[in-house]
């Protein structure tokens, strides 16, 4: 439970410091593996001072997922409002979390460990986040269908195949191409999107739902 959930745009420079430093460690240890103490060091400030202005670790491990995760809730219903039809409301809103994940690449390691460890660490307010984040797709597809001009899916198997189609894209990429025994040719095609990884995406997507 967040002992103390931050006001995201009345952030001051101490506590800007403490949320990316706390990002940074979660990314990189996990929830298990993160200490406090790391994160105060990174952050350039004492323990009694990051209490004071976040919290527990619990507090900061909330914070720093809601952080990201709260504004692409609130991003993606803005987003997809302003698309027209079924088809440009999802593109929209694969397109919004493609460009997401590129601007916080701490959050698909966190969100991983988080799908591996049966969510064991996930706060309260990060489920409401994802909550609302499947609430518009479950929308998207719901008008689709009436219209006649997608499927009958399981929402969640759609949700799956967008995020597990961009996080393991971008965490992969980087260990392929550091294995020699990857044949080019492969590396290669897969570094000649015709469009941004959030268009591909969307194009197989809608390719699979699609009547």
């Amino acid at each position: 439970m967040i002992k103390q959930q931050v006001n995201i745009e009345k952030l001051n420079k101490t506590a800007e410091k403490i949320l990316t430093a706390a990002r940074k460690t979660f990314a990189e240890y996990g929830y298990s593996g993160t200490h406090v103490d790391e994160i105060a060091q990174r952050a350039g400030v004492n323990k009694a001072s990051l209490y004071y202005q976040i919290g527990d670790k619990d507090t900061l491990y909330a914070n720093v997922i809601h952080q990201v995760l709260g504004n692409i809730a609130q991003g993606i219903a803005q987003a997809v409002a302003r698309a027209d039809t079924p088809e440009e409301k999802l593109k929209a809103y694969i397109l919004f979390i493609a460009d997401a994940v590129d601007k916080n690449p701490e959050m698909p390691p966190i969100m991983m460990r988080e799908v591996a460890g049966g969510g064991a660490h996930l706060p309260q307010v990060v489920a409401e986040d994802i909550a609302s984040v499947l609430k518009v797709l479950l929308g998207i597809l719901e008008e689709g269908k009436e219209k006649g001009v997608f499927n009958d899916v399981v929402p969640f198997l759609i949700h799956a195949m967008i995020m597990g189609s961009i996080l393991i894209f971008k965490m992969g990429t980087p260990i392929k191409d550091r294995q020699m025994w990857i044949p080019e040719k492969l590396k290669a095609r897969d570094k000649k999107l015709p469009g941004s990884l959030g268009d591909e995406v969307a194009r197989l997507v809608l390719k699979a739902i699609k009547k």
